[in-house]
């Protein structure tokens, strides 16, 4: 088969290697699948470079979000145990943590409704407690974690606000159903917020960028709002200053989304069962900007990691009478 593989730890671009290769072979209480979408998610190129919280043994294969097909035909969702992971024609995969894929999305829809709006739900609704007619600010809200969180602000019924970098990304932003969009690139963010709330600032603030991301969260936050802190895309761990905390009273909350696969699975299991719904009725709709072969995937990473991108960029590998090696 064909796979993607990282002998040396550097960026996706320079690191990732397509390959020849045997397919893996599941360990004890894992399953093969056959990988038909693998979604590029920033953690990828945190892996590549040697810097995420996981750090598989040399070579692996990046690729932590998939819809793959079991072999009695299933069509479920699942996180690749690396090192095998999901860019290529086949992954493992542990059997007790596979969903279903919703039958409403197609396969690349399906894989992106997995990470992104997981930790979205935990985020919104687990972390912070966001209720219908509070205001939700979402920093990087075309990308693929802000996009989910957009989604998902407004089928809790909330006011959202996006902000993005660049006049594409607003256009991206607004599609998705901001209901106010702030450019970084072009508007002072912390003004803009002010303005759009009346001088209140944001109730819930969802955080995937850190830095001066976050020190505009602290700015906007509201009396009795809740910043996110989800992950750390802008490259710059904030220090918080928690005398400021105290002084605006308001709550700083970490989310590790994969925490909860081994400190309470079912958990996991009840959001799946709450995003098929919502994917069921049209509330929700993974935004999926681009769709590339498996030979792209390399390149699909870097720009991932570059933040050039909107929403999801979807790896789809094709597999031939050639590939059963």
């Amino acid at each position: 088969m064909q796979a993607w593989r990282v002998h040396e730890n550097g960026e996706p671009s320079k690191v990732m290697r397509l390959e020849e290769t045997e397919r893996p072979v599941p360990g004890a209480g894992q399953v093969l699948l056959a990988v038909r979408a693998a979604n590029v998610n920033f953690p990828d190129a945190l892996l590549c470079r040697g810097q995420y919280q996981v750090r598989p043994p040399l070579p692996f294969t990046p690729g932590v979000e998939i819809c793959g097909e079991t072999e009695d035909g299933r069509r479920v969702i699942a996180n690749p145990a690396l090192p095998h992971g999901g860019f290529a024609e086949y992954a493992v995969a542990d059997a007790a943590a596979l969903l279903p894929a919703p039958e409403a999305l197609d396969d690349a829809e399906a894989a992106a409704l997995h990470i992104g709006y997981q930790t979205g739900w935990f985020g919104l609704h687990r972390r912070a407690r966001l209720e219908a007619g509070e205001t939700l600010l979402v920093h990087a809200a075309a990308g693929g974690v802000g996009s989910a969180a957009v989604q998902l602000g407004k089928a809790a019924g909330a006011t959202v606000i996006g902000v993005v970098g660049g006049p594409a990304k607003a256009t991206v932003a607004r599609e998705l159903g901001c209901d106010v969009v702030v450019d970084r690139r072009a508007e002072d963010v912390v003004a803009a917020v002010k303005e759009a709330t009346g001088g209140r600032g944001a109730d819930v603030v969802y955080d995937p960028v850190g830095g001066e991301a976050y020190t505009q969260s602290a700015k906007t936050v509201a009396f009795e709002g809740r910043i996110v802190v989800v992950g750390f895309a802008g490259g710059t761990v904030p220090a918080p200053a928690l005398n400021h905390a105290l002084v605006k009273n308001y709550s700083i909350l970490g989310l590790h989304w994969g925490l909860y696969n081994t400190k309470n699975p079912q958990l996991v299991r009840h959001c799946h069962e709450q995003l098929t719904e919502l994917a069921a009725r049209g509330a929700v709709k993974p935004l999926v900007s681009e769709r590339v072969p498996l030979g792209g995937a390399a390149d699909a990473v870097q720009r991932v990691a570059d933040g050039v991108t909107t929403g999801r960029v979807s790896v789809l590998p094709a597999r031939g009478e050639g590939s059963a090696a």
